[in-house]
């Protein structure tokens, strides 16, 4: 049956020259009744493990997915996907995702890369050389999913915008990420994720500064995020489409992502803060007119926190020996927390804390608490407000958490095991699902080394095969960036 499909699709994508109108909705109208019965069918899929039956615990598993991305929002979401049972073909430059290269633990395989790229199938594709058109074209009829992440306007120049794609697979879902949205004076500008960071006003709300700067710390949060909201498009498209038969576009965009991690730093009342908000813009347009420093504009902007919470009840704390982070962020455990420590607050027993008087008062305070916070052990410190039901933690470095119990009691972490690279220490899915719906994927095979296998699955011969490679449409072996 599933060699019936492909030869009923090769004889309608043959046709030469233009169509009418009414013959070319025929056309598509037959390619889409052939993928919804396929579909329905649950045919083999032509570039993984064939497989005898579905799945029914993992929730991807027969949805397949062409990943045109890299770096972190696409591959991330990509690896969630296989994670959950999808076939992904990572389509790669003949390069590979600038990620292999850096600081490799094997030749094309890094500690970043392996983070994100699990579970997958890497076909090395030049996709601006004409003669990978017809691979990318049999690739948008294999797949169910595309993801993809382009810089602006390349999508549209190698034939993949996704209103094109929709139109010519209807079943199709295609998810876009781009990085300030496809509309507005920003949109076609290129974008990374401190960059957005800094627009989306996230950089800002972290507060953290080095020299007096604005900095956005390691973790690239704004990517993380795009990527679970962009699973998030994809998972509820699938959904749609498994109710209506029909496909749909996904919009994700790094500036969202950013803004919705520094959400509650973005919401006005019109009214109330409207005035407060225009009075803090006239101040800062004024600093900057007279350079004053970042840290100074900083401290002129309006805090939307109590000042209760950032001097005492939601912060961290140096103890006798290391740091501890406390969260407060009910009435009732304030007064938990100014229990255990022995102090009197008098603004527990108010409910505004906006008057003058507040700041000065919060400030003194704040100092009696830290000096009562260095008189005791973290340890001593945690098991005193764990007593008490307050969420406390010690402040631990990534490096301290690879052996952590508690992580490995939930199974956080991963131990692949890698052809080159030996066994790597990765985390595992951030979801789980019971009865084994997501599991830790397998390591991608080396770079080019599925190629022939990957387009023999997609009904090119051998000899079409040779040909695709001395053309440098596709590629075998990882190539060295500038190299003819």
């Amino acid at each position: 049956m599933h060699v019936c499909f492909n030869c009923a699709r090769k004889n309608l994508l043959r046709v030469d020259g233009p169509l009418p109108d009414g013959a070319n909705r025929l056309n598509r109208m037959a390619l889409y009744h052939i993928d919804m019965l396929r579909f329905a069918l649950k045919s083999p899929k032509p570039t993984g493990k064939r497989k005898q039956t579905m799945s029914e615990a993992r929730p991807f598993d027969g949805i397949r997915v062409a990943e045109f991305g890299q770096f972190i929002a696409v591959p991330f979401c990509g690896q969630m996907l296989a994670d959950g049972g999808a076939e992904v073909l990572k389509i790669e430059a003949p390069e590979g995702d600038p990620t292999r290269r850096f600081n490799p633990l094997a030749p094309g395989e890094s500690r970043i890369f392996l983070s994100r790229n699990r579970g997958k199938h890497s076909l090395p594709l030049h996709l601006s050389n004409p003669a990978a058109r017809p691979v990318i074209e049999r690739i948008l009829a294999w797949a169910d999913v595309v993801l993809i992440n382009f810089r602006p306007g390349l999508e549209e120049k190698l034939g993949l915008k996704p209103e094109d794609l929709l139109a010519a697979h209807p079943r199709l879902v295609i998810a876009s990420v781009t990085a300030f949205g496809k509309r507005g004076p920003d949109a076609g500008l290129a974008g990374m994720d401190i960059v957005l960071q800094a627009r989306s006003g996230l950089m800002a709300a972290n507060g953290r500064m080095i020299d007096g700067r604005p900095a956005s710390g390691d973790p690239v949060s704004a990517d993380y995020m795009c990527a679970m909201c962009l699973s998030f498009g994809v998972t509820s498209a699938l959904l749609r489409r498994e109710r209506t038969g029909k496909g749909g576009i996904v919009d994700v965009s790094l500036m969202q992502a950013a803004m919705t991690l520094a959400n509650n730093q973005l919401v006005r009342s019109q009214d109330q803060d409207g005035p407060a908000h225009e009075a803090a813009l006239q101040r800062l347009a004024e600093q900057r007119a007279a350079n004053a420093a970042y840290e100074e504009q900083a401290a002129a902007m309006p805090n939307p926190r109590f000042p209760s919470m950032s001097a005492i009840y939601f912060r961290t704390f140096e103890t006798a020996d290391r740091a501890i982070a406390v969260a407060c962020g009910s009435h009732s455990l304030r007064m938990k927390f100014a229990e255990v420590l022995g102090i009197e607050d008098q603004g527990l027993q108010e409910t505004s804390l906006q008057g003058p008087r507040w700041d000065p008062y919060y400030a003194a305070l704040k100092t009696e608490v830290e000096s009562i916070m260095r008189q005791a052990s973290a340890e001593a410190w945690i098991a005193r407000l764990n007593e008490a039901g307050i969420p406390v933690a010690a402040v631990r470095f990534p490096i301290e958490l690879f052996d952590d119990p508690h992580a490995h009691a939930n199974h956080m972490f991963h131990d692949m095991a890698h052809p080159t690279a030996g066994t790597v220490r990765v985390l595992g899915p951030p979801v789980e699902l019971d009865n084994g719906g997501f599991q830790p994927s397998d390591p991608t095979p080396a770079f080019g080394s599925e190629t022939d296998r990957i387009l023999l699955g997609l009904d090119f011969d051998a000899p079409a095969i040779e040909a695709l490679v001395a053309s440098g449409a596709v590629g075998r072996r990882l190539r060295v960036p500038d190299e003819d």
